[in-house]
């Protein structure tokens, strides 16, 4: 029997640890897939650090590298400078890229380091228990914010790829979701393209994922969805921020 469908060789055999309804795995695919097409996946080393995205060392059949909370655009600015044909990337949370590691980010997309972000937005912190998040929107509730977030002490929640594009060296800034099939499939477009955008040594790229987090968010798996597409993105727009072509 003809098969029509088979798991990605940039995956391994490993089963996911994520949560009923998560959509970590679905992103996890679609990195995969991108670096088996592009030919690189044997020359690819990525980053973790602290977070739901953790174990990411057991999933993604490629080297991988373990970062402090936080620091993995560290970890892999020094990569790709001591590996400059190799291909790296970060895989990050909100709670680690737009919080505990903002200078970081920040400052790797300032100086325009060639490797690529995958920065996964589920507006909350997952691993650790579900506390407010510097994405976490206005009205939401969380272990930290259980009446819900506050603009008057908390602020608004933070826009990380409209920032991001306003820094010369980030050369591809893009924001998708997984919330539907065709969502995925512009997903899939956006990471190819910031891993080319790498490829050709162009600068910094990063793209934006909206995902889900139905257990911390206390609503069902298909329910997430519907509240990812009616809640998060009418604050977080998708689409291209940045790209080469533009020459901005």
């Amino acid at each position: 029997m003809a098969e029509i469908f088979n798991k990605t060789e940039g995956l391994t055999d490993k089963q996911f640890h994520y949560c009923p309804g998560c959509t970590h795995g679905i992103i996890h695919r679609l990195v995969g897939e991108v670096l088996v097409e592009l030919g690189v996946l044997g020359k690819t080393v990525g980053v973790a650090p602290v977070g739901c995205s953790v174990l990411a060392y057991d999933y993604f059949n490629c080297d991988m590298h373990e970062a402090a909370h936080g620091r993995a655009p560290a970890v892999a600015t020094g990569i790709k400078r001591i590996l400059p044909e190799n291909v790296v990337f970060t895989y990050q949370g909100d709670g680690d890229l737009a919080s505990i590691g903002t200078a970081e980010i920040i400052h790797a997309a300032h100086r325009g380091e060639k490797f690529t972000t995958i920065f996964v937005n589920n507006a909350i912190y997952g691993m650790t228990g579900g506390q407010m998040a510097p994405t976490t929107l206005i009205g939401q509730k969380a272990t930290t914010a259980p009446y819900g977030r506050q603009q008057a002490t908390a602020g608004m929640p933070l826009r990380m790829s409209e920032m991001l594009a306003t820094i010369d060296g980030a050369v591809f800034v893009e924001r998708v979701s997984v919330h539907n099939v065709a969502a995925i499939r512009k997903a899939k477009k956006a990471i190819k393209k910031a891993f080319e955008v790498q490829i050709e040594g162009k600068g910094f790229g990063i793209v934006e994922v909206l995902s889900t987090c139905p257990t911390n968010w206390g609503i069902s798996p298909v329910d997430s969805l519907k509240w990812l597409e009616e809640n998060m993105i009418p604050y977080y727009p998708l689409g291209n921020f940045r790209t080469p072509e533009e020459g901005k």
